[in-house]
């Protein structure tokens, strides 16, 4: 009598890691050709705000009367040229829109379905895709402020009155405007992974992140604290050049730096969790 013989276990696939999630994300963000675009039109965008800006200042520069030329000089406005309100308002849109994209992208396609097939660890798999997209926004940012600082001083030092990197408030300037794309771009993800819908995801980030911080006004205590807890505005705290305007409710820049930390903690923790126990 022929001894029985178990029946093989079906093989364990092995759980994947993280740096293969990270390097799959980052493959499939850029597989995609409009990734490479929507940086580029962004770039290009950012910088020329700024770069017509400067240019503008260095063009009509002798309409200025003494007393402001040398107010301007005196008071490092330069840095005012460097990133100004309308580029950062361009950034703050474009990056929200390609971190949702990058989540909502996959719902359309309906990837999402495969990609939560192959990974069960969802939470696992959103920390990999907001980590893909944070170093992507972050060379982004770093790309668009280094080269905004540099063209626009370039061209108001035709005038002799641009700046170096090494003036007083430049560097903060320059890294508060490269960490704002980040921010944003985390926000956006978060959007994304709670509506799932590409239009609606652009459309709340909007809201949030540009016209709430237009409407909410710093003549009352209440607005004002509400005003300087959006991205938008702590980066004007931070990337603020020349003399201050008196406030009635003044704040520190450590606050502003605090909550570009606590958008991005928030938004990445609401990326990863919004996929848990939801279909796909």
């Amino acid at each position: 009598m022929s001894a029985l013989v178990p029946p093989h276990a079906p093989p364990v696939e092995p759980r994947a890691r993280f740096r293969d999630l990270v390097g799959a994300e980052w493959l499939k963000l850029w597989s995609l050709r409009s990734t490479g675009w929507s940086l580029l039109l962004g770039a290009l965008a950012v910088v020329a705000f700024n770069l017509g800006t400067a240019w503008d200042r260095a063009r009509y520069w002798h309409q200025y009367d003494p007393r402001g030329r040398a107010a301007f000089v005196a008071d490092g406005m330069a840095l005012g040229d460097a990133f100004t309100y309308n580029a950062a308002l361009v950034l703050i849109l474009a990056s929200a829109s390609m971190g949702a994209v990058a989540v909502v992208g996959e719902y359309g396609t309906g990837l999402i379905r495969t990609t939560f097939a192959a990974v069960p660890a969802r939470g696992a798999l959103m920390t990999a895709k907001v980590l893909v997209v944070t170093v992507t926004q972050v060379l982004f940012g770093a790309v668009v402020a280094g080269a905004s600082f540099w063209s626009t001083q370039a061209v108001l030092s035709l005038r002799d009155i641009g700046l170096p990197i090494t003036h007083p408030g430049a560097p903060r300037v320059v890294v508060a405007s490269a960490l704002l794309a980040p921010v944003c771009a985390v926000v956006g993800m978060a959007l994304g992974a709670l509506l799932r819908r590409s239009a609606v995801s652009v459309v709340g980030a909007f809201v949030l992140l540009l016209l709430l911080p237009a409407v909410l006004t710093d003549r009352r205590h209440a607005t004002a604290v509400l005003a300087h807890a959006t991205p938008l505005h702590a980066w004007q705290r931070l990337a603020g050049a020349g003399p201050r305007a008196p406030e009635l409710f003044p704040w520190t820049a450590g606050g502003a730096w605090l909550v570009f930390a606590l958008w991005a903690l928030g938004g990445a923790l609401v990326t990863v969790l919004a996929v848990r126990g939801r279909d796909q």
